[in-house]
C-alpha cells in the first residue's frame, strides 16, 4: 500500500518550495504583461499568490529547523534557495531530497 504523499512534513515542505518558485518564475512573465501590455491584474494575482507561498516556504523552513530535520546550514541554503530564480527546484535536488 502507497502512503500518503503529503504526509509528512518535508514532503509538504517540498511541494510548497515547488509552487512557491513555479510563482517566482511566473512572476518574471506577468511582470512583462504589466509594463508592456498594461495588463496589471494577472501580476497582481501572481504577486499575491508568490507573498503567501514565500511566507508559508519560510515559516515551514524554520518549522523543520525547530524539528531538527534540518541543521541552522540547511535552513540558511533554502532560505537563499528562494530568493533566486530556480533557486528551489536546485535546493531540491541537491538539499532536500538529502533530508
Amino acid at each position: 500500500m502507497i502512503g500518503n504523499p503529503i504526509s509528512t512534513h518535508l514532503s509538504r515542505f517540498r511541494i510548497t518550495a515547488f509552487l512557491e518558485g513555479c510563482t517566482f518564475l511566473l512572476l518574471g512573465f506577468t511582470m512583462i504583461l504589466k509594463y508592456k501590455y498594461n495588463m496589471p491584474t494577472p501580476n497582481y494575482v501572481v504577486g499575491m499568490a508568490h507573498g503567501l507561498l514565500f511566507i508559508l516556504y519560510t515559516g515551514m523552513i524554520l518549522q523543520l529547523y525547530f524539528m531538527n530535520i534540518m541543521n541552522l546550514r540547511q535552513a540558511f541554503w533554502s532560505f537563499i534557495a528562494s530568493l533566486l530564480p530556480f533557486g528551489t527546484f536546485v535546493a531540491d535536488v541537491k538539499l532536500f531530497r538529502k533530508l
